[in-house]
C-alpha cells in the first residue's frame, strides 16, 4: 500500500473476532524493475528474476509467487497462499487463483518474446475445479504458451495442489506490443 493507503482493523473491534493480525510488505521500485525488460529476451529477464538478479515485482509478495521455472515457452510459479488471502467461507479467494494464473500465461508469453517487445492480458478465462483451503499446501501453477503470433498470444496455465490435484485451469489471450 501506498503511504497514503490504510487497511487497519477498526478500532473497536468486537472480542468474538478475536487477535487482528497483520501482514507487511516490502516491494522495489517496479518502473526501474520494468526499465529492465526492453533491454534482453524475455526468458532472459524472467530468468535473472528467477535467479534473484532483479527484483520481483510487487504482486509477487502481495500473494507469494515465485518463480521456479523458465524455459521458453513454459514457466511455472510457486505460491502458499496464506489467511490473508481467505474469502469469507474459509477458502483461498478465486482472485489470489486468477492472480497466480494471469501470471504464469503471461510470463509463459513473456519468455518467447524477443528483445524490446511486451505483452498485456486481453483476456483470462478461469475455470475453479476445487476449493483451496488452508491446508492445502503449495500450490505449483504451470503456464505454456499455445501459439505465439507477432500480435496476439494464446496461452494456458494450471494450477496444482500439494497433492498434484488440479484446483483451477485457464486459457488467456494476450496482446504483444513494442516496447
Amino acid at each position: 500500500m501506498s503511504e497514503t493507503q490504510r487497511s487497519d482493523a477498526p478500532a473497536s473491534a468486537p472480542t468474538a473476532w478475536g487477535e487482528p493480525r497483520t501482514r507487511e510488505l516490502t516491494w522495489y521500485d517496479p518502473m526501474q524493475i520494468a526499465a529492465q525488460v526492453p533491454r534482453m529476451s524475455g526468458v532472459e529477464f524472467l530468468g535473472r528474476m528467477r535467479d534473484g538478479l532483479i527484483p520481483p515485482p510487487p504482486i509477487a509478495g502481495h500473494f507469494g509467487l515465485d518463480i521456479d521455472v523458465v524455459e521458453e515457452g513454459r514457466v511455472t510459479f510457486v505460491c502458499t497462499p496464506d489467511e490473508s488471502g481467505y474469502n469469507p467461507i474459509g477458502t483461498v479467494h478465486g482472485g489470489v487463483m486468477c492472480t497466480l494464473l494471469d501470471t504464469v500465461c503471461g510470463c509463459a508469453m513473456q519468455s518467447v518474446l524477443p528483445q524490446g517487445k511486451g505483452y498485456t492480458s486481453v483476456e483470462i478465462k478461469v475455470t475453479y475445479v476445487k476449493a483451496v483451503r488452508g491446508g492445502s499446501g503449495p500450490l505449483t501453477a504451470e503456464g505454456t504458451v499455445v501459439k505465439a503470433g507477432s500480435r496476439v498470444g494464446f496461452t494456458e496455465g494450471v494450477v496444482r495442489d500439494a497433492s498434484g490435484a488440479v484446483v483451477a485451469t485457464a486459457s488467456s489471450t494476450l496482446l504483444v506490443f513494442d516496447l
